[in-house]
């Protein structure tokens, strides 16, 4: 059984969810049926949401933060095949049914979320044409998204998908600074980390962006999106914010 992440905190204040562009983005009788259920929460980085193989319990709908969608091979190895921001959710697919996890997914980037038990969103789905139809565009970008960064780690090199991997985060969270370890950035990418260190030097002398104790400022975004490969722009383009208008 999935259990309660750690670091999750309750919030008293009232869930702003027009910070998820998701929830604000929804018809007013879609988002009436999710609102009364809707909780904010304060999850830290490396909070662990659902492992691999168990059931998806809550959605997360990101306001400030980042989940990543994980892969672990045998060796124990990690590297990202998806993330999610402020323009999605996580576990959107427990609305049609109880479903386990494929992946991994933890917090990559701390902050706040409004979450829903998986079984009050179901039956909210249940009462929605428009909901179903979400769920199954949102899957199917998801899909589409851990498809590219497939034949992005197979094929192109470390510094293009740093780059790449960079600027997808500062979309995710609407921020030219992002607050990751050079560790989770390993992981995330699945190299070594002294290869993510090599790499973050060189975009550093070249003025593309700057880091210090676990935050990396993006300096110079045109020239990251010049070093980065073809992968962040097909990418961006699948991106649910991007199709919000034909979802819903």
């Amino acid at each position: 059984m999935g259990c309660k992440p750690s670091g999750l905190a309750e919030q008293p204040a009232v869930v702003r969810v027009s910070d998820n562009r998701l929830l604000a983005a929804l018809p007013e009788d879609c988002l009436a049926l999710l609102e009364p259920d809707l909780k904010e929460v304060a999850l830290d980085q490396g909070t662990v949401c659902y492992e691999a193989g168990n059931p998806i319990e809550q959605i997360y709908f990101p306001q400030t933060g980042m989940i990543s969608l994980l892969i672990t091979v045998g060796n124990g190895e990690t590297v990202e095949v998806a993330s999610i921001g402020r323009e999605g959710a996580a576990g959107l697919q427990s609305g049609l049914g109880s479903r386990s996890s494929f992946t991994r997914a933890i917090v990559q980037i701390g902050g706040r979320f409004s979450v829903i038990s998986a079984s009050l969103f179901k039956q909210a789905v249940s009462g929605s044409a428009a909901l179903r139809e979400l769920v199954q565009r949102h899957t199917e970008t998801l899909l589409a998204e851990a498809q590219q960064n497939a034949a992005c780690n197979a094929i192109h090199d470390g510094s293009s998908r740093l780059c790449r991997w960079l600027l997808q985060c500062a979309d995710r969270v609407d921020s030219e600074h992002v607050p990751l370890t050079q560790e989770f950035l390993a992981d995330m990418l699945g190299v070594r980390r002294t290869t993510v260190t090599l790499l973050a030097q060189e975009l550093q002398k070249k003025g593309i962006l700057r880091y210090s104790r676990g935050r990396i400022t993006i300096v110079d975004r045109r020239m990251l999106e010049d070093c980065a490969c073809e992968c962040y722009e097909a990418i961006k383009h699948k991106n649910l914010s991007r199709r919000i208008g034909v979802m819903i």
